[in-house]
């Protein structure tokens, strides 16, 4: 499975109806960290399809980003059911990211 893009227009159906656990990467296209995280963000899409991986653009969903309290990007928030169960700020290795999703 690839990495959907999240807007405001497809939050609700994609991540607070989803009957996965939702991965969501807040990042920007300026932000030097987030470009060195997304390779993981895709992998983990590729590699788990048990998850909903999902990376919503700061800039272009500044209501979303402004929802979650996102003041630093790259933000990984895991999402269990429509509420919030995980979340870490800057880039983590593939393994921390895993177990963010397992809790």
């Amino acid at each position: 499975m690839s990495v959907i893009h999240v807007d405001s227009f497809n939050f609700e159906e994609v991540v607070l109806k989803s009957e996965k656990t939702v991965l969501i990467d807040f990042w920007a296209t300026w932000c030097g960290p987030c470009r060195m995280i997304a390779p993981i963000i895709e992998e983990i899409a590729a590699e788990h399809p048990e998850y909903a991986v999902c990376k919503i653009d700061v800039d272009k969903a500044g209501e979303l980003a402004k929802q979650f309290g996102i003041t630093n990007i790259p933000t990984l928030i895991v999402m269990k059911n429509g509420e919030t169960v995980n979340k870490s700020v800057g880039v983590i290795p593939k393994e921390k990211i895993l177990k963010l999703l397992e809790a």
